[in-house]
């Protein structure tokens, strides 16, 4: 059922029950003020009676016939007087007879005839003298159903009127989500830019600004995977190249020497080529999450030696010694909340980078204390030119004698994101070597 189908529901039915409430309110209302009126008419007509009966007949015949200005409401009236030893003195009208009730005083409520009455019985201050006024009920039922009469029927006349206002007023009231729906269905795939909430109803802003930060989120998720993709295809080609014209090379091989040549050459291209679709698949996944997929303690033993585990083949190959060293006894290291996997691959690709560009014969360290962790090696000082461009993708230094892929920083740039962390390289205390150091975020550098 749509919105403006269910409001018209709640309406149709909530308004007639609240005016079925308010009706049965009112019709209590002007019971009261009717039987309010009609007994102060009738306790007028008791005393009155009583006043003026020095005048009256006493032999027990009714009244003379009133006027017939008024005959209706009197035809529901009777009046009778007795005296002290109960003798009926005085009747109005033919075929009533209210009862003597000697005992009774103030209004009493009487069925006669089949017919409910409410009299008021008024004794005189020295008991010579009783006198009953009565009235019909049902007059007084008449008048209250006149009354709501008069309610119910302009309500009834005006319903459709009201149906009509109710549907165009919720039709109104539903406009803004209309056109919002128009500005959506109109909207191409690209179409990203945010939705104008400044004029939107109070009711709609969250929603607008809900689908405004859901747009921003696609744009930059799409930017990403557009220039992820470009750079995939630039990167790709050349290795690519490489790999075929190497392939060329070794079909075409005259001797064993030239074709170990190209064999070696060839498996040199083939472990570029998997190195870069591996971090390549590694930085596409890094992209397409904006928090963690899962979150505990870091278990920095067990993660160290894994990583070095890893680059240990690099390691060996350049004559690198790997070392790692911990707080005092006694102290925890670094305590971290995040993604093990994740942090495996951080510390992998900072340490297989201060391998790769360590001097042959050198030492690699990773150092802990209760701030963060850092990665150091002998290398040569890095250049101010080349900080500024370090974590560009697919940015490589000139001159370098080692593979790879240019991914590496940009991929520990990313985890250390998602974890709150900032990476810095700077040289060693001696102004030699390079240090990449991960503090969090709010932290000053050390």
């Amino acid at each position: 059922m749509s919105l403006q189908r269910r409001l018209l529901v709640y309406l149709l039915l909530c308004a007639p029950l609240v005016w079925g409430l308010a009706l049965l309110a009112s019709a209590d209302r002007a019971r009261h003020e009717v039987n309010e009126l009609f007994d102060s008419e009738i306790i007028r007509l008791a005393r009155q009676v009583q006043s003026t009966l020095a005048g009256v007949r006493i032999d027990g015949a009714p009244a003379p016939p009133p006027d017939a200005s008024g005959e209706a409401d009197l035809r529901d009236l009777a009046v009778a007087v007795w005296n002290a030893e109960g003798k009926l003195l005085m009747v109005d009208r033919e075929g009533v007879q209210l009862p003597r009730r000697s005992d009774a005083t103030g209004f009493v409520d009487l069925t006669l005839d089949g017919n409910r009455w409410r009299v008021y019985y008024l004794q005189s201050p020295h008991g010579e003298w009783l006198v009953a006024a009565g009235q019909l009920e049902y007059e007084r039922d008449e008048l209250v159903r006149n009354l709501l009469a008069s309610q119910i029927v302009p309500w009834l006349a005006v319903l459709p009127l009201l149906m009509i206002a109710m549907a165009w007023a919720v039709r109104q009231a539903l406009a803004p989500v209309r056109q919002i729906t128009d500005e959506v269905h109109g909207r191409g795939a690209d179409a990203l830019q945010p939705m104008a909430a400044e004029r939107a109803p109070a009711e709609l802003r969250p929603l607008l600004q809900a689908m405004n930060g859901l747009f921003t989120r696609i744009e930059a998720t799409l930017a990403r995977e557009r220039r992820f993709t470009a750079d995939a295809a630039h990167e790709l080609r050349t290795p690519l190249a490489v790999l075929r014209a190497q392939w060329d090379v070794l079909r075409q091989a005259r001797d064993e020497a030239e074709r170990g040549r190209a064999v070696a050459r060839l498996g040199a291209g083939l472990d570029r080529m998997d190195r870069l679709v591996s971090q390549l698949l590694a930085l596409a996944r890094l992209e397409a999450t904006d928090r963690l997929p899962r979150s505990t303690p870091i278990d920095w033993p067990r993660l160290v030696e894994q990583a070095m585990s890893d680059v240990l083949p690099l390691a060996e190959r350049r004559r690198i010694e790997l070392a790692c060293d911990w707080p005092p006894a006694g102290t925890p290291p670094f305590a971290l909340q995040g993604d093990a996997d994740l942090m495996v691959v951080l510390l992998r690709n900072l340490l297989d980078n201060a391998v790769r560009y360590a001097p042959e014969g050198s030492a690699v360290g990773l150092r802990f204390d209760g701030a963060g962790f850092s990665v150091e090696n002998d290398g040569p000082p890095l250049p101010q030119e080349v900080l500024l461009h370090l974590g560009e993708r697919f940015h490589r230094r000139e001159g370098q004698a080692e593979s790879g892929s240019g991914l590496g920083v940009s991929i520990v740039q990313r985890i250390a994101q998602l974890h709150g962390l900032r990476l810095d390289y700077r040289p060693r205390a001696g102004g030699q070597g390079v240090v990449a150091a991960l503090r969090l975020a709010g932290d000053a550098p050390a």
